[in-house]
């Protein structure tokens, strides 16, 4: 039965794996994933060292199967990775609902998220789950040292009822 909950400090090298496993499917056709490996492993493993706070895993048996962060703690969803075998069962949607919830807890009537363009399985992933697309734009990415095209992602959420005089 798979299990949401925050994520430990302890565990940033369990989802720097998973992210990094999840991002060499997520990259294809945009980078050289053989030669971007040892950045964006780095640049998991320091989010996650800095950011842990903001995370939450969901683990089946045990094992972290994927995370999701709100790096500001807004309405943005930074991250959500799953392991790649894992996909296709469910625990990604289970946990952008659990994010999700966190957001329209937090006082937000949106959900927003962006990735490159040319990710269609993100964005076919947030699609099937109510989200629309709210902007296109194109700009330098350095690690890249190009122009990417990045997709902005939005969804309104249902305000929870928090019982308060005049919401």
């Amino acid at each position: 039965m798979p299990v949401i909950r925050h994520a430990r400090e302890d565990e940033v090298g369990a989802l720097t794996a998973v992210g990094l496993r999840a991002w060499e499917g997520a990259i294809v056709g945009l980078a050289d994933v053989g030669r971007m490996r040892r950045l964006a492993e780095n640049a998991f493993g320091d989010f996650l060292a800095n950011h842990w706070l903001s995370v939450s895993l969901i683990e089946v048996d045990g094992r972290p199967r994927g995370w999701a962060a709100r790096e500001n703690f807004d309405e943005m969803i930074s991250d959500l990775w799953i392991e790649p075998e894992a996909q296709r069962r469910g625990l990604g949607g289970r946990l952008l609902a659990d994010i999700e919830l966190r957001i329209s807890n937090d006082g937000f009537d949106a959900a927003k998220t962006k990735t490159h363009a040319k990710n269609t399985a993100a964005i076919g992933f947030f699609r099937k789950h109510g989200y629309g697309v709210t902007w296109l734009s194109t700009s330098y990415a350095p690690k890249l040292d190009r122009d990417v095209e990045y997709i902005g992602l939005g969804k309104p959420l249902a305000v929870t009822d928090l019982g308060l005089y005049g919401r």
